[in-house]
């Protein structure tokens, strides 16, 4: 039997690292003392005596002097951030509650694309509140994943299913922005040469609003029409029909669809989950695409969000289908496995090409609207789906009986009732009756009937019109089903949508699934750029209290006085920050406020009569969404390169950036640039760069992807920027939830603060798009409203003390890593003091070149060590970026750095030729359970292979695949749920 690598450090059972780890299961005390009341001892993990040997190893006497040393002092900000002084956790809850007291709760009658619904316990407690699902990062590394991946293969094959399209993405951000995605996809593919796309006029308005957006910039031209009436005259390249409509209508397309068809259009069809157990499938009646929200499968209204969007494509198309895409595959063993198909993150290899620049999806909500479907199961939505329209036909015959006309005669759950003159009175009514309607003008009104509805509900909304009085006794007799379109083909006949139906069965299968999951909960997840920062249960609790989860974004705001004076405050507080003047939360992805901040600069030019302004400068580094976002804005892209060599390296090459903005100055739109740099460095040339673009009449981006390096040491608003998008879900603690939710929003300098973004339902104090304002960029006005409650209660827990104190934390426990790993694995960029931001780049390149071992080893043989992987090969391909947060406490930090010594001994026995280079520890890694039972033949033992140094075994984590052949899963793309017999060995 071979021996464990040396790695300097003694791991025999009892060592004093072997105790340290074990610690954090068996605290044994001796620990500094932490002040309970203070929540920042909590979220920050190195306490008083772990600080201290960081800063030592790093020289510096403390954090002070490590900013000194490390933050160029051209940007340091001055003072304290003003804000309110740190509460605790007792305190912030209650103030939470006080908030959540001015909510008005009612039942939510309103429709227009947002529903009640009733969340099943079993996955509110077990998904939505469970940090092995809620701290996740992206499935990137598909062997640690391989739970979440199922839950996303479920929810592809029950869109798909549903749909009836051949294939489905993992979701989208909502359906508004499905519909505009949809939109591009439809212009890329159709044969229409044409730059008009048509929407249906009884589409969603927030819908028609995004579409607008998107489609300005790009040079397409959007005409809303009543297509009841059939096709426009002339050509267009695309359609988007409503099916149900927003006015509740349910008409059959399938004419409409063939005529679009004749006229080389493609056609999109925005529709219902729900609705789709009972209608006919998109994918029947001709549909090219079907879009729409699974909101209503399991997810609470949360004031607008967050909710997964879908979109469903025809096989003709499906390499065109933006976002992410779940693929089966198999790993080294020959067993089925699941991984992200080729078309994630396109927009990081393609950059200024991509066809679409959003990089995330929903996946919590995607997760729990998969398990609502597996939960009831094609019979089970049947049913909910039957007393949803039973129950509307019921109201609808009401009515009618009553003297009330009703417009349509086809409709699912949505009655729209004509009243002439009198829908505000009648919607007055239903709100006494603690019921909103919606109002359409002053002569309509829509009531939209959800799974949460009762009979009780119905009887007042009917007293309401006057057609009975509640209190004496209930109308009699079922309307007969209107639905004009009626289904008959089966769905969701998987097994695994018939297998969990008891409680104990899905509980069991959440479990099963989240035990093959590699999250925050288990260990440390050291990923660059994507800060990877502890979601802290106080911060978490408020965003499943009814009282926000219940409200509609369209009620009237009184109903929402509570979350607006949250929202109020966590506004004011990002503006403080960040040192800009305005911020708007709608943006539910950091990609969307990358595009608002853009098409505010692009809006700030056009007001000036500068349209000719359309050049966007970004740094080679950059992230791919930034040029994806540019050329979406309709800017073009121009690349500015980076340093080579010499103190610089890496840097922006400001000789190459003079030279660029002398050639384009006089069409100078931006320049986009990550502060600190994608790097991980604080370059001490950003308030130059500035002033450069500044001179040249350009606007200032900063990415805001590394607030976490900034907050409350500078400001990017003070040093030069005049727009950043920030990441909520990074630097402000919205868990990443296994990938979306996110939020993005967009902060800005006053002279853009007219060009935020707006929305056609609320007033947001904006420009109106027809006045050259940006207009809706998500469907909800406020975006995904629900979980700003978690930032609110981390800056409020944190304080100005506390949120400096993470920063340089952060910062001080990255350059621990980089001192410990340096000799190992070279620190590939540093700042001129010589220390990195909160971030450091590896650099595995020479050990490639020497041995054979390369990046993608490395990450893989971190999973048997317990670790998710660093980010590969990004910004830099055969390297690792590691961030390891303010988060971890030095036991983390120190088993981390452990695990990449002892790998990086592992390699030195293959290159000395201990072990073949096709045959070994790294190269066959992850190592699984099951391999351990079979025949071994290794030149290593199986102790090396699942127990290397420093892993206990009593708290082994085994990936439950080995690895995942992902140029098989592209030659043969399978994006819904196998055959069982796929699983047979």
């Amino acid at each position: 039997m071979s021996q464990q690598p040396s790695t300097g450090t003694d791991h025999l059972p009892g060592s004093e690292t072997e105790l340290a780890a074990e610690a954090r299961h068996f605290p044994l005390g001796g620990a500094a003392p932490i002040d309970p009341t203070v929540f920042a001892d909590r979220h920050i993990g190195p306490d008083s005596t772990g600080l201290a040997a960081i800063l030592d190893a790093l020289g510096t006497a403390d954090l002070g002097a490590l900013a000194d040393a490390a933050v160029p002092a051209t940007i340091r900000m001055t003072g304290e951030l003003d804000l309110p002084p740190a509460a605790t956790e007792a305190g912030a809850l209650a103030e939470l509650r006080a908030f959540a007291a001015k909510n008005t709760p009612m039942v939510q009658m309103i429709g227009m694309g947002y529903h009640d619904t009733l969340v099943p316990g079993v996955i509110q407690r077990n998904v939505l509140e469970n940090p092995a699902w809620y701290t996740a990062y992206t499935p990137y590394q598909p062997e640690i994943s391989q739970g979440r991946l199922e839950a996303l293969l479920n929810f592809q094959t029950a869109v798909a299913d549903l749909t009836g399209m051949d294939i489905a993405n993992a979701s989208m951000l909502d359906e508004a922005t499905a519909a505009a995605e949809a939109m591009t996809l439809i212009k890329r593919t159709a044969r229409s040469k044409s730059q008009r796309f048509v929407v249906d006029a009884d589409t969603l308005p927030q819908t028609v609003a995004v579409i607008r957006t998107r489609a300005e910039p790009l040079g397409i031209e959007v005409l809303v029409a009543d297509l009841s009436q059939g096709l426009p005259v002339g050509d267009f390249f695309g359609l988007l029909l409503s099916y149900p409509g927003a006015s509740g209508a349910v008409r059959d397309h399938q004419e409409l669809i063939a005529d679009a068809h004749q006229r080389e259009a493609k056609v999109a069809v925005a529709t219902d989950l729900l609705a789709l157990t009972l209608l006919r499938a998109p994918g029947e009646i001709g549909a090219d695409v079907a879009v729409g929200s699974s909101q209503r499968f399991g997810v609470p209204l949360g004031f607008g969000g967050p909710h997964a969007g879908f979109m469903a494509v025809r096989s003709d198309v499906q390499r065109q289908l933006p976002g992410r895409l779940v693929g089966v595959s198999h790993d080294a063993n020959g067993n089925p496995a699941y991984r992200l198909a080729l078309q994630t993150r396109e927009q990081h290899i393609r950059r200024e090409k991509a066809t679409s620049n959003i990089c995330t999806a929903q996946v919590l909500l995607a997760v729990m609207a998969s398990m609502y479907a597996v939960y009831h199961g094609p019979e089970g939505l049947t049913s909910i789906a039957t007393r949803v329209h039973e129950q509307a036909t019921l109201l609808a015959a009401a009515l009618r009986q009553g003297g009330v006309t009703i417009e349509h005669e086809s409709f699912f759950d949505t009655v729209r009732a004509v009243v002439p003159g009198r829908a505000a009175a009648v919607v007055a009514a239903a709100r006494a009756g603690g019921i909103n309607l919606w109002q359409d003008g002053d002569d309509a009104v829509q009531i939209s009937v959800s799974e949460a509805t009762t009979g009780d509900q119905l009887a007042a909304v009917m007293t309401a019109f006057g057609v009975i009085d509640a209190g004496q006794g209930t109308f009699v007799g079922y309307g007969s089903s209107s639905i004009a379109t009626p289904r008959d083909t089966p769905f969701l006949t998987h097994p695994v949508f018939h297998a969990h139906r008891s409680e104990t069965a899905m509980l069991r299968y959440l479990r099963r699934l989240s035990d093959m999951d590699l999250a925050l909960d288990r260990s440390m997840i050291p990923l660059g750029s994507c800060t990877m920062k502890l979601n802290a249960t106080t911060e978490m609790q408020a965003v499943t209290w009814p009282e926000f989860a219940g409200l509609h974004p369209f009620a009237p705001l009184e109903d929402a006085a509570g979350m607006l004076e949250l929202i109020e405050q966590l506004e004011a507080w990002l503006v403080e920050i960040t040192g800009y003047a305005r911020v708007s939360l709608q943006p539910n992805a950091g990609s969307q406020g990358e595009l608002s901040g853009l098409l505010a600069i692009r809006a700030y030019h056009r007001s000036r009569g500068e349209e000719h302004r359309t050049v966007c400068l970004i740094p080679a580094s950059a992230h791919g969404t930034n040029a994806a976002s540019a050329v979406m804005a309709g800017m073009k892209v121009v690349v500015v390169g980076t340093a080579a060599d010499g103190a610089d390296a890496g840097n922006i090459d400001m000789a190459d950036l003079r030279a660029k903005i002398d050639l384009h100055a006089d069409n100078l739109a931006a320049i986009m640039v990550t502060y600190p740099s994608t790097h991980g460095v604080y370059e001490d040339t950003i308030t130059e760069l500035a002033d450069l673009v500044h001179a040249a009449g350009g606007q200032v981006y900063v990415d805001g992807a590394n607030l976490n390096a900034l907050v409350g040491l500078a400001r990017p608003g003070t040093f030069g920027g005049d727009v950043s998008h920030l990441n909520l879900h990074k630097t402000f603690c919205i868990p990443h939830g296994g990938g979306g939710p996110g939020v993005g929003p967009v902060a800005v300098r006053e002279h853009l603060a007219p060009f935020l973004p707006g929305h056609p339902l609320a007033d947001l104090g904006v420009t109106a798009p027809e006045d050259g304002g940006v207009g809706a960029i998500s469907a909800a006005p406020w975006g995904s409203a629900s979980i700003l409650p978690i930032s609110w209660a981390y800056i409020r827990m944190m304080g100005a003390d506390g949120l400096r104190r993470a920063t340089l934390t952060a910062v001080a426990s990255a350059n621990y890593i980089a001192r410990r790993l340096d000799e190992h694995y070279p620190v590939l960029y540093t700042g001129a003091s010589g220390f990195v931001a909160h971030e450091c780049i590896l650099d595995l390149r020479p050990i490639t070149a020497a041995t054979g071992v390369t990046v993608d080893d490395v990450a893989k043989r971190l999973a048997d060590y317990g670790f998710h992987a660093p980010t590969m090969s990004f910004p830099v391909a055969g390297t690792l970026m590691v961030e390891p947060t303010e988060s971890e406490d030095l036991v983390e930090l120190d088993r981390f750095c452990d695990a990449m010594i002892a790998i990086k001994a592992e390699i030195d026995r293959v290159a000395a030729g201990d072990w073949p280079a096709q045959d070994n520890p790294l190269h066959n890694s992850p190592h699984t359970a099951a391999v351990l039972a079979g025949e071994w033949e290794h030149p290593y033992s199986r102790a090396e292979a699942v127990f290397p140094a420093g892993v206990t075994p009593a708290h082994k984590y085994f990936p439950p695949v080995g690895r995942i052949d992902g140029a098989y899963g592209d030659r043969n793309l399978i994006c819904s749920c196998p055959a069982p017999e796929a699983y047979e060995d």
